[in-house]
């Protein structure tokens, strides 16, 4: 579910910072925005809830995935959920093309994890992180509606810049 309850907050979080700007924003400035909280919240700080719970209470994650307890594997999920959790926040500081890096690799990761639940689904594996909201949401639709975003992003960046310049 948190997935879903951080991407809710980034959305919601983004519409407010774009309502309360004073001066007229393009709708490559409002694209950004978005974009920029979307990676924050649902690439960051999620990134860095998943490292929480797979480092600190990894049994319980365990079970809740229908994995089995006690894998040294798990720790490397950990980090990996780490990495992208700090990627996701730097992108606060580092914007450019670093964004684009930031979420193609998220993607990259959850899709490829999301295969991997549905091999576990086929195997009659139905536990709750396994499946769910958690399958389709946090590791299908939220990526996918954020690369569509960094897409229309950098295209509407192209046009934006075309225009300054003309």
């Amino acid at each position: 579910m948190f997935p879903v309850v951080f991407f809710v907050i980034a959305v919601i979080a983004a519409a407010l910072r774009v309502a309360l700007t004073k001066k007229e924003l393009s709708g490559y400035e409002k694209a950004g925005i978005f974009l920029l909280y979307i990676i924050v919240m649902n690439i960051g700080l999620s990134g860095l809830y998943s490292f929480m719970g797979h480092a600190f209470i990894p049994d319980k994650i365990a079970a809740e995935i229908g994995w089995p307890a006690g894998s040294p594997f798990q720790f490397e999920v950990a980090i990996a959920n780490l990495s992208f959790g700090v990627l996701g926040v730097l992108s606060i500081f580092i914007r450019g093309k670093f964004w684009a890096a930031v979420v193609i690799g998220n993607c990259v990761f959850l899709w490829g994890a999301a295969y991997g639940h549905f091999v576990q689904l086929a195997k009659g594996d139905h536990s709750p992180y396994n499946s769910g909201i958690f399958l389709y949401a946090g590791d299908i639709f939220i990526p996918l509606i954020t690369f569509i975003l960094m897409v229309m992003y950098y295209r509407k960046q192209k046009k934006y810049v075309q225009i300054e310049n003309n």
